[in-house]
C-alpha cells in the first residue's frame, strides 16, 4: 500500500540531505500517517482510513462532512 494520506493525498517529499563539504544525498520524508476509524453519518458506517495527522487534526476541528465539502467540491 502506498504511503500517503486517504483523504488528502499527501505523500513523501524528496529533499538533499546537503553535507558540510556541501554533497547533496536524496533522501525522502514520510508524512505521518495514524490508521482511524471515522464514522460517516450518512451511511451510517464506521470506515478505518490511513490519515495524515494533520488531516486528522482539521476533521475533528470541522467535521467529516464539511471537511469533504470544503475539499471535495
Amino acid at each position: 500500500m502506498a504511503r500517503q494520506c486517504d483523504l488528502t493525498g499527501k505523500s513523501r517529499q524528496a529533499n538533499h540531505k546537503v553535507s558540510h563539504s556541501n554533497i547533496k544525498t536524496r533522501t525522502f520524508k514520510q508524512p505521518n500517517l495514524k490508521t482511524k476509524k471515522v464514522f460517516d453519518p450518512e451511511s451510517g458506517q464506521t470506515i478505518r482510513l490511513k490519515l495524515a495527522t494533520s488531516t486528522i487534526k482539521t476533521l475533528d476541528k470541522m467535521g467529516l462532512s464539511k471537511f469533504l465539502r470544503k475539499y471535495y467540491k
